[in-house]
């Protein structure tokens, strides 16, 4: 849609509202509405004000003035608004200077973009990562000064195959017993698989919204672990659907008296929720990624690929897998891609390269180490600055890894680099090692400053300083 078309379109459609969109620095979407009087040329030439120091990464308050750009090629009409709302996405600006402002993520991701071009490695970059969530039907914490607490529950859990539950009126319990076994959901039909309903619903909303989906499925854990992916596209309009996305689900389970988390890991000794992500790179047309006498079908391009994304995969976990629950989930033994190695086909190692057919074009490699709490924007900015560096000083990702990681001898597992154990580990990680996200003026040191200062202190620090309830189980009685 073009700014010209935006009021006619809102007028044949019965539109009262214009919501605009952006992301703050961890990558939450923020909006605000405002009404179809303030829809004219200075709307789209000189943008809309707004309070850049309220939000997570911005500005300081004496400086808090910023400008909201909207980007009317973005306008859709919102899935999960009653009353008719139009949807853009905004970028963010500078009213000073008038420039694009330099934390905001999506123009990171729009700079990464023109570097690749830049480079003439490739022109076009081909993203599709493959979002895992839970499905719950309740959730309750709190944490104060002198308790804390989480409760998670799921008719589907595991754990309930005892509850009494359906009470009718003659107070009769009637469980009905199926639920997924602990690392068993992966994939039962229903009604083992208690969501294909819901997450149906969850698809066909988001086709609506334009998002192209290719399967939803239920995922390995217990309790409504689920799993729905995109068809691939480039970057920045990934990165916008991977926003779509977050917000269609928790907003369909919302409405259907269900609650969905893209935490990582929000239940103990079961599988986390990852985010792998399929990248390849395209040259007028062409996948540079493919050799046909390659190994696994890859060429040497990609193997440099690969090289970059593993010589730098200790930094991009700060923005990859970037909280502190991110580690819960990145521990061997629950399908996690903690091995900084590549292999056809093998799940056990971080960089997979995918064998379910021959086409040039669907040749690939598939990182699968970061998780849907990465800010979509940084993360895939991030791994293609790291993949390209690996091209540009043509970085060997030694040989292949094709035995199952986890069930080597001591002595040989120990001698694979593994990922982080912590975010806080990560972190270190990024500070020393970061000059490849600085190339082209994609990432700038001020972002990358904002972003370590902000996760050691909100959260890292705020995890480290606070008693964990297990704690108690295991030294109270010391």
């Amino acid at each position: 849609m073009k700014p010209e078309e935006v009021l006619k379109y809102c007028n044949d459609n019965g539109v009262k509202f214009i919501d605009l969109k952006f992301n703050d620095l961890p990558g939450l979407w923020q909006h605000f509405s405002i009404t179809l009087a303030e829809i004219s040329d200075d709307f789209w030439k000189g943008g809309i004000g707004f309070d850049g120091s309220s939000i997570r990464g911005f500005q300081a308050i004496n400086e808090s003035d910023m400008l909201l750009m909207p980007d009317a090629s973005t306008a859709i009409l919102d899935p999960a608004c009653e009353t008719p709302t139009l949807s853009i996405i905004c970028d963010v600006y500078d009213p000073l200077t008038k420039k694009p402002y330099s934390r905001d993520p999506r123009y990171i991701a729009r700079k990464a973009e023109a570097y690749l071009k830049s480079t003439g490695i490739a022109d076009t970059a081909y993203f599709g990562p493959e979002f895992e969530f839970f499905i719950f039907d309740n959730v309750q914490f709190e944490q104060n000064e002198h308790s804390a607490f989480y409760n998670v529950d799921s008719s589907e859990g595991a754990w309930n195959t005892g509850r009494e539950e359906n009470i009718d009126t003659d107070g009769n319990s009637h469980n009905l017993g199926y639920k997924p076994r602990y690392k068993e959901g992966y994939f039962p039909v229903s009604p083992i698989d208690s969501l294909q309903e819901l997450r149906s619903k969850i698809v066909l909303k988001m086709m609506e919204t334009g998002l192209p989906i290719e399967v939803h499925h239920h995922e390995v854990a217990t309790a409504g672990q689920c799993e729905i992916d995109m068809r691939y596209t480039t970057l920045v309009k990934m990165a916008d659907q991977m926003q779509w996305f977050k917000y269609i689900v928790k907003n369909v389970c919302k409405a259907n008296g269900k609650v969905a988390t893209f935490m990582p890991k929000p239940l103990f000794k079961d599988n986390g929720s990852g985010m792998h992500v399929h990248q390849s790179l395209f040259k007028e047309g062409k996948n540079t990624f493919f050799d046909a006498a390659g190994y696994a079908l890859i060429s040497q391009t990609a193997k440099y690929y690969i090289g970059g994304l593993l010589k730098h995969a200790d930094a991009l976990m700060a923005i990859c897998a970037p909280t502190t629950n991110s580690y819960k989930r990145l521990v061997p033994g629950y399908e996690a891609p903690v091995n900084l190695v590549y292999s056809a086909r093998n799940r056990s190692a971080s960089v997979r390269i995918p064998m379910y057919n021959e086409n040039p074009k669907a040749k690939r490699l598939e990182f699968r180490c970061p998780d849907a709490t990465s800010n979509g924007y940084l993360c895939l900015a991030a791994l293609l600055m790291a993949g390209l560096d690996g091209i540009q000083n043509k970085i060997d990702p030694g040989d292949p890894h094709d035995m199952n990681l986890y069930e080597l001898p001591k002595e040989e597992a120990a001698k694979i680099r593994t990922v982080p154990g912590s975010l806080d580990q990560a972190l270190i990680a990024l500070e020393k090692d970061h000059d490849f996200l600085l190339k082209g003026g994609v990432f700038t040191q001020d972002v990358l400053d904002v972003w370590i200062e902000y996760k050691r202190t909100q959260e890292v620090d705020a995890i480290r300083m606070r008693p964990h309830p297990y704690e108690f189980h295991m030294y109270f009685d010391i």
